[in-house]
């Protein structure tokens, strides 16, 4: 059986809109995850035929169908309510911003990993890898960039990999770039996120030597892609983490990631101690 998850290298055609019929929401989820028919009637537990109609809009599902149908195409939270509008229920899940008192307890989770992980660099992203927070060794990271790219929203991938942000500081640029690129076609595919893909196209455009590609030697280099970031203080070497919330049932809170940086050797934990404010 197919996976149910797209290839992070597929094309990502436009959403269905918000007046289309539910078959329409469900067969574009269905092609974009890559399963036939049969293969999703198999995974949700459903005769073929049951699907086929529903598909053409011959049917109608129940609540308990476009769910289940959901959770099975591991369909996005925000695009979840969609599907459950076009098959003429209410949304389910509530999208809300980090300020509002509901949310304030996540919203302290976040503040608590990012105050706790100084003297190291820590922000917070949504899921157009916007700027939501960040600790206090972030903005030496941010130093030197046009002013332009600091203006909200700023976007940290377009200010990492833009020549007037902070690309000319990254060593191995190269190497970073693609990085970030495979992090970025791995969630349009999974999210079909059309606004992912045209960021991505425009981050490509920007002038790169790829002959310049830097590989670190020894086991840091085979085990994950470093960070080495030129400062007034010498070259600092990162390695990152990703944390996402647990079983969110907020549009928000799905679409939030904290992105920690670690030193990937002594002298670099050793400056961001000293630089510490």
């Amino acid at each position: 059986m197919n996976s149910p998850v797209a290839s992070a290298h597929a094309s990502v055609h436009a959403l269905p809109g918000l007046r289309s019929p539910f078959g329409e929401h469900l067969r574009y989820w269905r092609q974009h995850r890559r399963l036939s028919q049969l293969d999703l009637a198999q995974d949700a537990d459903i005769s073929t035929r049951h699907l086929s109609f529903v598909e053409t809009g011959k049917s109608a599902p129940s609540r308990e169908m476009v769910l289940r149908l959901a959770e099975r195409l591991d369909v996005p939270l925000r695009q979840r309510n969609a599907l459950l509008v076009a098959a003429g229920f209410a949304p389910m899940y509530r999208e809300r911003t980090l300020d509002d008192p509901d949310l304030s307890a996540a919203r302290a989770a976040v503040d608590l990993v990012l105050k706790g992980h100084e003297p190291y660099p820590a922000l917070a992203v949504d899921r157009h890898w916007n700027l939501v927070s960040y600790n206090r060794m972030v903005p030496m990271l941010m130093a030197g960039a046009d002013a332009s790219l600091l203006t909200p929203p700023v976007n940290v991938l377009r200010l990492s990999l833009h020549p007037q942000g902070i690309a000319s500081r990254i060593v191995n640029l190269a190497q970073w770039r693609e990085h970030l690129f495979e992090r970025l076609r791995q969630q349009i595919a999974a999210t079909a996120d059309a606004d992912l893909a045209s960021l991505l196209e425009e981050l490509r455009s920007y002038p790169c030597d790829d002959a310049a590609a830097t590989h670190l030697p020894g086991l840091l280099g085979s085990v994950a892609v470093p960070l080495q970031f030129r400062t007034d203080a010498g070259l600092l070497s990162f390695i990152g983490t990703t944390t996402i919330f647990g079983s969110p049932v907020d549009v928000t809170l799905q679409e939030l990631a904290v992105e920690s940086f670690f030193p990937a050797d002594n002298a670099t934990a050793e400056a961001l101690r000293r630089l510490a404010p």
